[in-house]
C-alpha cells in the first residue's frame, strides 16, 4: 500500500470539504524519538538520538523521551545572527527550558539532564535545518529537517521508529571495542580499561557506544605494587575514586602526583585513605582552523603499600554499575 505523506492528506481533505487549497498548509503533526539504548546489566549505554535525523514540517512538534538510566539532554543552540559558543555541562542557554518549548534557531533551547521516563517537547515554527545536541555527551548530535508545509516528508513515523529500533540494536551489540589493554606485550604493571567505547555515524550526526565497566573488577596484587588505569573511550570522561566522593568529579584529589609520561599518580596507605583520578578521558578530536588541543589525562596509577581490599567507583557511573575493588595481600 502506497502510504500518503502529511501534506497530500490534509490537501485531499481540503479538497474534499469543497474548499480551495490554501498555498501554505499547516499541519502541526507530532512526532517522537528517543534518547539513548542500554543492555539490561546498564553496562552497555549507546549515546544517541534515535533515529538522530528527522524530517519535518514547520508548526510541527517533536517528543524525545528517554529511555536509560545515563542522562542526556536535548539542546539546540542559537544559530542566528551568529552560531552559539557551546555551553559547558551542566550550564544551560542560560537556564533550562520548559516543554514544550519553541526554537527557530534565535535562541537557546536545552532541557536540564533527563532521566529515564521524562520526556521534553519542542516545536518549530519555522523552515531550516537544526543541529541536536547533548550538551553531556560531545559526540552525541542529530539534525531536524523542518520544511515547508507544502513539501513532501521522506518518512512516516513508523519508519522512524523502525529505524531507531535497527540503529539501538547495531550500536549495543558492536564488539569492536573490546577490552583489551591497549598495548602490545608485558605490562610492566597491573593493568585495567576504565570504560572504553566507538564512535560511529550517520548522515545526521554522530554516537557513541560507550562501555561503561572497569576490564578487571577484581585484582589481587601485592604489597608495593602499583595498578594502572586507562580510559580508552574516545569521549567518555571516567574516574577512579577510592574512599570519600568528591563535590566535584572534574580535578583530581590534593594527594595526587603527575608521573614523567603525564599519568596521574597517588599512593594509598590504608584502606580508609581517599584518592580521586578527577576527569580521565581523551583530547577531543582535533578540527581544522582551530588551535590544538592538549593531550588528554588518560591515565591514573595507584601503588598500593598496605594490605587490605581497597573498593573503587567511577564517580560519573557508579550507580550504572562501574565499581571495581583491589586486594592487597603480602
Amino acid at each position: 500500500m502506497m502510504k500518503m505523506s502529511k501534506s497530500a492528506l490534509w490537501a485531499g481533505l481540503v479538497l474534499l470539504s469543497g474548499f480551495a487549497a490554501p498555498q501554505f498548509v499547516q499541519a502541526q503533526w507530532s512526532w517522537h524519538a528517543a534518547l539513548g539504548a542500554q543492555s539490561k546489566d546498564l553496562g552497555h549505554q549507546a549515546l544517541a538520538f534515535l533515529p538522530n535525523e528527522l524530517w519535518i514540517h514547520a508548526g510541527d512538534t517533536v517528543t524525545w523521551r528517554s529511555n536509560v538510566d545515563e542522562i542526556h539532554t536535548v539542546t539546540f543552540l542559537r544559530t542566528v545572527p551568529s552560531p552559539q559558543v557551546r555551553p559547558p555541562f551542566p550550564a544551560g542557554c542560560p537556564g533550562f527550558s520548559s516543554s514544550p518549548a519553541t526554537f527557530d534557531g534565535t535562541t537557546c533551547v536545552t532541557t536540564p539532564p533527563l532521566v529515564k521516563g521524562q520526556e521534553f517537547s519542542v516545536t518549530f515554527p519555522k523552515p531550516g535545518n537544526f543541529k541536536l545536541v547533548c550538551l553531556v555527551h560531545e559526540n552525541m548530535t542529530g539534525v531536524v529537517h523542518v520544511l515547508d508545509p507544502s513539501s513532501p516528508l521522506p518518512f512516516e513515523q513508523a519508519d522512524y521508529d523502525d529505524q531507531a529500533a535497527e540503529e539501538s540494536v547495531d550500536l549495543l551489540a558492536d564488539r569492536d571495542g573490546g577490552h583489551g589493554h591497549g598495548h602490545g606485550g608485558r605490562m610492566l604493571t597491573p593493568a585495567v580499561v576504565a570504560g572504553n567505547g566507538e564512535v560511529t555515524a550517520t548522515g545526521g550526526g554522530s554516537m557513541t557506544l560507550s562501555v561503561l565497566r572497569f576490564s578487571h573488577e577484581s585484582i589481587t596484587i601485592h604489597v608495593g605494587d602499583t595498578v594502572e588505569w586507562t580510559n580508552e573511550d574516545p569521549v567518555t570522561p571516567h574516574t577512579v575514586t577510592f574512599g570519600t566522593e568528591p563535590g566535584d568529579p572534574m580535578p583530581p584529589s590534593g594527594n595526587v602526583t603527575i608521573d614523567a609520561d603525564g599519568a596521574r599518580h597517588v599512593t594509598l596507605a590504608s584502606t580508609a585513605d581517599s584518592a580521586h583520578s578527577g576527569f580521565i578521558v581523551s583530547a577531543p578530536q582535533e578540527r581544522i582552523f582551530l588551535p590544538q588541543a592538549p593531550l588528554g589525562a588518560t591515565r591514573f596509577r595507584v601503588t598500593f603499600t598496605h594490605e587490605g581490599t581497597y573498593a573503587y567507583i567511577c564517580a560519573l557511573h557508579d550507580d550504572l554499575g562501574m565499581k571495581g575493588e583491589i586486594i592487597v595481600r603480602r
